[in-house]
């Protein structure tokens, strides 16, 4: 198959070259990710809890999920109580957030898996102090956890 591009015949392999050429150019000219800030738009309830009912996002150029973290330590440790392991947790979505150079601002929905109805006052705690005004979407799980030791786990998507 040949294509005539203004009095030039392009075989289908140069055609597609040529695309391939001009959405790079126009995404290494386009917007600087960099300067980019996504859109992020809380609704619905939730407010008294710290959490939105839904989010909305637009105006994103990159999306992070992030597989549930779980209670260990980077000497690989599991605290026994919840109030750490839920600590911890939360600094093992913040480092996987850090290595993609996002922040807890960018959360935009958060899942925890908690193995017991009992801990949901000190995780709802912990999370208001981790999260602050972000209120991203919330989903809380009452759950059998893969290892007994682990109370929690806390899974997320970021955008930006």
């Amino acid at each position: 198959m040949t294509l005539k591009l203004k009095n030039k015949k392009i075989g289908i392999k140069e055609f597609i070259h040529l695309i391939v050429s001009i959405l790079s150019l126009n995404l290494a000219f386009g917007q600087n990710p960099e300067e980019s800030k996504f859109k992020k738009q809380n609704i619905g309830g939730g407010a008294e809890w710290n959490y939105s009912e839904a989010v909305k996002i637009s105006d994103f150029s990159e999306l992070l999920f992030i597989s549930g973290q779980v209670p260990i330590t980077n000497q690989g440790k599991v605290p026994s109580n919840i109030k750490d392991q839920c600590t911890v947790a939360w600094s093992n979505v913040e480092a996987q957030l850090k290595e993609a150079d996002m922040t807890l601002d960018n959360l935009v929905k958060v899942t925890f898996f908690v193995s017991d109805r009992k801990y949901l006052r000190e995780v709802g705690q912990l999370r208001e102090q981790n999260l602050l005004n972000i209120k991203p979407a919330l989903t809380i799980v009452i759950t059998g956890i893969y290892n007994e030791n682990w109370l929690l786990e806390i899974e997320a998507i970021a955008a930006k």
